[in-house]
């Protein structure tokens, strides 16, 4: 009776369902990984911004440090005066709407204890009607502040995968960078930035603060992966199907073959 699973139709449709399976088993697995990925991340934000604050410049040695992924985040604090010279906006940079394109704002502030400036994003601005000029933004305050934020690594094409282009117009670019602000003011910036959250004394003015990062949401990847497992168990069951319904198919074609034709009496 299932002698026709010797045919190649046939062999083809069986190997298929049989790459199927693990296949469809590895990319649970890879969805798996990706939310415990997710989750990873989410405790270690919740974590730092949790925790007490810490000075900028304990936690950063020096001009080129690179903010480890375990300190991505924490919350930190920087007292100092804005260097409002050397003030630039990185450009195509979305609100907190996510939808809407304009300008973040990056003033270096040079630390009291004079261990060199640190770079501070006070947050986004609208890029205005005329993209070549720089735009209008709120002064950063004067004489001594005190700012908390969150510990960022520096932007890198690699990390991010925004193209530092060349060409822009002055005081704009496309990185928040300590290195490239450093060789572009000649300052002693120290390696990675703050994003802000507060500042004291507090400012008559301000541009948008950026809002915590969302470290509740987990994502659709624990989902996508047990659909991805029941594809694979779904597959042997869906072939064996297919295989019962062609061999009910070939029996009854038989018994119809071998079925006489009657001849009506004349």
């Amino acid at each position: 009776m299932y002698r026709f699973l010797l045919s190649w139709r046939w062999a083809i449709t069986t190997l298929i369902a049989l790459l199927l399976i693990p296949a469809c088993i590895k990319l649970g697995f890879w969805q798996l990984h990706r939310h415990e990925a997710r989750v990873a991340r989410n405790n270690l934000i919740g974590q730092s911004l949790k925790a007490a604050p810490v000075a900028f410049d304990s936690l950063s040695t020096g001009p080129g440090y690179a903010v480890p992924k375990d300190l991505t985040w924490r919350t930190v604090t920087a007292t100092g005066e804005y260097d409002s010279a050397h003030e630039f906006v990185v450009r195509q940079r979305t609100a907190s709407d996510g939808s809407t394109i304009g300008y973040f704002v990056i003033t270096p502030l040079r630390l009291a204890d004079g261990h060199g400036e640190v770079l501070v994003n006070r947050g986004w601005v609208d890029s205005g009607s005329d993209a070549t000029q720089f735009p209008p933004v709120p002064a950063a305050p004067g004489g001594q502040v005190t700012v908390t934020g969150r510990l960022r690594a520096d932007e890198t094409s690699a990390t991010s995968g925004i193209r530092d282009r060349g060409g822009l117009p002055q005081r704009q670019y496309m990185l928040i960078n300590s290195e490239q602000q450093a060789k572009a003011s000649g300052a002693t910036v120290l390696g990675g930035y703050l994003e802000l959250a507060t500042t004291t004394p507090a400012p008559a003015d301000q541009a948008q603060l950026l809002p915590e990062p969302n470290h509740s949401d987990i994502g659709p990847h624990m989902a996508y992966a047990i659909q991805w497992w029941l594809f694979a168990s779904l597959v042997p069951v869906g072939l064996l199907i297919l295989i019962r319904r062609e061999a009910r198919d070939r029996v009854s074609a038989a018994a119809e073959a071998d079925t006489p034709e009657l001849v009506p009496a004349g």
